[in-house]
């Protein structure tokens, strides 16, 4: 089941930060560096971002989620996390796809040897933009989708 998150709830923000280290660290593993801003984040640092928030639960737990804003008209995909032990699920694809759902274009970044993400980001139609070095030299993959038309 996807719902809004709501970010105002001590407990929701919790899980979607310890969700996050979790995610994050696996994906510092693939990367080769622990220089993902993210895994410095305190759950206050995830309640200011100017997102908006959908998680995926299995059994009433938080097992995935995406953060978001549209910015100048573009979706600008911000976090995409899943829970290690619900990898390769479909919980990434079907949040990335309601968020495709609002219609128009939309951004978003991992690590440059992130392969798992590149590979459903490609899947769904984002195409290789950019690759940048970030603070901390950490190679980063930035791709845009053109967008839906709202159905």
């Amino acid at each position: 089941m996807i719902v809004p998150l709501d970010m105002t709830d001590d407990a929701t923000v919790s899980a979607v930060h310890e969700l996050g280290r979790q995610s994050y660290a696996v994906e510092a593993e693939l990367i080769g560096t622990a220089s993902i801003p993210a895994l410095n984040e305190t759950a206050e640092d995830l309640r200011a971002l100017p997102l908006r928030w959908l998680g995926g639960f299995v059994d009433n737990v938080l097992v995935a989620f995406v953060g978001y804003a549209r910015v100048d008209g573009v979706l600008d995909i911000d976090r995409l996390c899943v829970a290690p032990s619900h990898f390769r699920l479909g919980f990434a694809r079907r949040l990335v796809e309601q968020v495709l759902a609002e219609g128009g274009p939309a951004i978003v970044s991992t690590g440059a040897a992130n392969a798992p993400a590149i590979e459903l980001y490609e899947g769904l139609g984002f195409r290789l933009v950019d690759t940048v070095v970030v603070e901390g030299g950490l190679r980063i993959a930035q791709f845009g989708h053109p967008g839906l038309v709202p159905g």
